[in-house]
C-alpha cells in the first residue's frame, strides 16, 4: 500500500512554532498574535486502511455539523471538505485562552486504486468521520497471453 504523507508546512512538524512565551506577551499586551490571523485552518487528519474489497478511511474533524461536510469522490481521488464554526461570546466575557481553530477545512489525497462512487457510504459519529470506499472491480482487465 502506498503511504499517504501530507506536507504542512505551519504545523507543529516544522520549525515554524510559536512559543508560549510570546503568546503570552501578545495576550499580556491585549493584542493577538500575526500567525493566530494567518488563516490557518482547522486540520483534517486522516487514517487510511484496504482490504481485498474497500479503502476505510477515518478522518477526525471534531467540532462540525454533518451537513457542513461535503465529501467528494471522482477515480482515485477523494476531497474532504468542512467548516468549523466559531461560536458566539458574552459581550462581558474575555479571552483569557484561544487554541481553537474556526474556518473551513479541506484535504484532498490520492488513492492508489479507483473508487467505485456508487456504493461509497460515509458516517460521521462523536467527530470522527468514516467512509468505506469499494474499489471499483477491474472488470475490463484482461490477461492475455504472448504466443
Amino acid at each position: 500500500m502506498t503511504v499517504l504523507t501530507r506536507f504542512t508546512p505551519f504545523r507543529s512538524s516544522t520549525r515554524f512554532e510559536t512559543p508560549a512565551l510570546f503568546d503570552d506577551l501578545f495576550r499580556n499586551l491585549a493584542l493577538n498574535p500575526a500567525w493566530r490571523e494567518s488563516g490557518l485552518a482547522p486540520n483534517i487528519c486522516i487514517d487510511v486502511t484496504e482490504d481485498d474489497k474497500a479503502f476505510h478511511v477515518r478522518a477526525e474533524i471534531p467540532g462540525v455539523d454533518k451537513q457542513d461536510i461535503d465529501v467528494s469522490v471522482e477515480g482515485n481521488q477523494v476531497a474532504i471538505a468542512a467548516e468549523v464554526k466559531q461560536e458566539d461570546r458574552q459581550k462581558d466575557e474575555r479571552e483569557v485562552c484561544a487554541e481553537r481553530s474556526y474556518g473551513k477545512a479541506y484535504r484532498a489525497f490520492t488513492l492508489p486504486g479507483e473508487v467505485d462512487g456508487e456504493r461509497t457510504e460515509a458516517r460521521y459519529d462523536k467527530g470522527v468521520l468514516t467512509l468505506a470506499l469499494p474499489k471499483k472491480a477491474n472488470g475490463g482487465a484482461r490477461r492475455i497471453a504472448v504466443g
